[in-house]
């Protein structure tokens, strides 16, 4: 398979009709490790809109189980994007999704403001910062934003742009006038931040912080209220990831997909989960007939006992063996 095989695949498919299809081979082919970091740089700049930012440290989940919640969220977009939003696991994991967010109020701004960071981040990472080893073009720009657009419908969000010109417009518009330090904020950044340096070895920990936060757009640094990182780790962040795409470049494609659900960083469910047994459900939610849960003290919320993210084996009707769907 040749270096720019996908590509050439990629621009033979519709940007519109075929999105879901585009972004599959660009998330799990072209820049799975790329696509991967521009998400979580996505959801995390979220967390400086104090309305979004207080909400998640008020649910403590990102803050008491912040690796469940990690894995939960990758997880859960993972299975939308694998299996699509027809019948079967893809549909399960965006209801789970729809269940755990209409429990709280949530406006359809801050909806459309978190779209809008899936739609950007991925194309500033990749293109403006430069950390990709090759540019998006226009037509896979166009098919990312169609398949978060479809996103977005299937998640009732109204009102959604129809462009990626108009969702960065949206995000710069936003941020501007909502970004703001609040406690909770913080709290859910410093407990993201942590979790982040503990996915490396320990003698690599006391770079991986200042590292990362070299990454981070100055007016992230501002609303989370973090010392400003220095000349030299900006200078050493941006370079380190500007040369390992150069190297990137120079490597054999992808033939087989990397889902974000391979992940050595998601720890959770080693044997597996069913996406409609996996997050939080809060009070009145309904929980899968026969899973055991347990209630965290905080919100009343209803999180699966250990154990639970796979169904109760059932017989086989052939073998007489037990069975269970597994990730």
């Amino acid at each position: 398979m040749k270096r720019f095989e996908w590509r050439d695949r990629i621009h033979e498919l519709d940007a519109e009709a075929d999105c879901e299809q585009i972004v599959r081979i660009l998330s799990a082919h072209e820049f799975p490790w790329d696509i991967e970091q521009a998400l979580g740089i996505a959801l995390y700049r979220t967390y400086a809109v104090p309305s979004v930012g207080q909400l998640l440290a008020d649910t403590r989940e990102f803050t008491e189980r912040t690796q469940h919640r990690y894995d939960d969220t990758a997880l859960i977009l993972n299975d939308i994007l694998e299996h699509g939003f027809g019948p079967g696991r893809g549909r399960d994991a965006l209801r789970r999704m729809n269940q755990m967010h209409r429990a709280y109020d949530i406006s359809n701004a801050d909806y459309l403001y978190v779209l809008s960071t899936f739609v950007v981040m991925p194309v500033r990472w990749l293109n403006d910062y430069g950390y990709g080893w090759r540019r998006l073009s226009d037509h896979e720009i166009a098919a990312s934003t169609n398949y978060y657009r479809k996103l977005g419908r299937h998640m009732g969000i109204k009102n959604i742009p129809e462009t990626y010109a108009a969702f960065h417009q949206y995000l710069e518009d936003y941020e501007r006038e909502y970004f703001a330090y609040t406690d909770g904020g913080r709290a859910v950044s410093d407990a993201t931040l942590d979790l982040m340096v503990n996915f490396y070895p320990a003698w690599q920990r006391p770079l991986v912080r200042p590292f990362t936060k070299a990454l981070l757009e100055e007016r992230l640094i501002e609303a989370f209220d973090y010392p400003r990182p220095s000349k030299a780790w900006r200078a050493t962040a941006d370079g380190a990831m500007k040369l390992r795409a150069k190297a990137v470049r120079r490597m054999k494609p992808r033939e087989e997909p990397r889902w974000a659900r391979m992940s050595p960083n998601v720890r959770t469910y080693p044997d597996g989960y069913d996406p409609s047994r996996i997050g939080t459900f809060p009070q009145g939610c309904p929980v899968p007939h026969g899973m055991r849960t347990q209630e965290i003290g905080a919100t009343g919320a209803q999180v699966p006992a250990p154990g639970q993210a796979l169904p109760p084996q059932v017989p086989s009707e052939s073998t007489g063996r037990s069975s269970t769907q597994r990730s």
